[in-house]
C-alpha cells in the first residue's frame, strides 16, 4: 500500500473509522520491506484506541514508537514529545496515527511547517461507511474540510475501510466502494484502496475486479473483543 507514497505518511479520518488499526498495519508492512520505520501516535483524544497500545509489538518488531507523554496511563493530557521534531527531519519511513477529526488534528498541525520542509507528506482519509456521521459522501466530506482546517495539511488520497468489525463480510465492504468513490471524486482525490480484513481479502477482489485491494490484519480489538478472546 505504501507503494508511491511519501516518506511521511499521515492517517486521519473520523472517529471509529479504523485509523489506528490501518496505521499499525501500515508500519510493520514498511518494516518489514526493510525500511526503518516511526509510527507516531498523536491521538490525543481518544483514549481506547490507540497506536500506543502497541508498543510492545512495534518493540519486538524494531519499529521506533512516538507516542504523547501520558500515553497509556489515565491522564488524557495533549503533552507531545520533542522527539518527532527531529525524525521528520531524517531519512526514516515516519507513519503518524492522528486523533479523530478536527479536534485530533489540531495536534498535527503543530508539525505542519516541518512537515513541508522535510519534503511533504501523504496525508490518507480513511472512509467507514457504516460509522455515525460519516454515512454518506456528504458528511464524510465536511470532517475532511474540517481535519484539512485543523491540520494546515491537504489530504493526497482516500482509504475505503468500510467495516462493520467482527461482522464484516465481503459484500459489506463492496457495497462500500461507490460511497469511497463519491468522497474521493468530490475532493478530486484517488482512492488509493479498498481494505480488507486478510481472511475476506481474496473474495472482495472478486467482488470488486480491477480495484486495489489491501489486505489487512486486525490489531484494534474493542474492549468486549479482548476480555472475550481472553477466556
Amino acid at each position: 500500500m505504501l507503494e508511491g507514497l511519501k516518506r511521511i505518511v499521515v492517517i486521519t479520518g473520523h472517529y471509529g473509522s479504523g485509523k489506528t488499526n490501518l496505521a499499525v498495519n501500515l508500519a510493520l508492512e514498511s518494516r518489514r520491506a526493510g525500511e526503518e520505520v516511526v509510527l507516531a501516535d498523536l491521538d490525543i483524544v481518544n483514549p481506547y484506541f490507540r497506536s500506543a497500545d502497541f508498543s510492545e509489538l512495534m518493540e519486538m518488531e524494531g519499529i521506533e514508537l512516538v507516542a504523547p507523554i501520558y500515553a497509556g496511563s489515565n491522564l488524557d493530557i495533549p503533552a507531545l514529545t520533542a522527539r518527532l521534531d527531529a525524525l521528520l527531519d531524517s531519512d526514516r519511513r515516519v507513519i503518524i496515527d492522528v486523533g479523530g477529526d478536527d479536534a485530533g488534528a489540531a495536534a498535527l498541525g503543530r508539525y505542519s511547517a516541518m512537515i513541508e520542509a522535510a519534503g511533504g507528506c501523504d496525508m490518507l482519509y480513511v472512509v467507514n461507511g457504516y460509522r455515525y456521521l460519516t454515512r454518506s459522501a456528504g458528511e464524510a466530506e465536511e470532517i475532511l474540510e474540517e481535519i484539512e482546517r485543523a491540520a494546515r495539511l491537504r489530504a493526497s488520497a482516500v482509504v475505503n475501510n468500510s467495516n462493520l468489525a467482527g461482522e464484516t463480510t465481503a459484500q459489506d465492504i463492496a457495497d462500500k466502494a461507490g460511497f469511497a468513490k463519491q468522497v474521493a471524486e468530490s475532493y478530486h482525490l484517488p482512492l488509493l484502496c479498498h481494505t480488507a480484513q486478510e481472511d475476506i481479502a481474496e473474495e472482495v477482489k472478486m467482488l470488486l475486479p480491477g480495484e486495489t485491494v489491501c489486505p489487512v490484519r486486525i490489531y484494534v480489538k474493542k474492549l468486549w473483543e479482548k476480555a472475550f478472546e481472553s477466556h
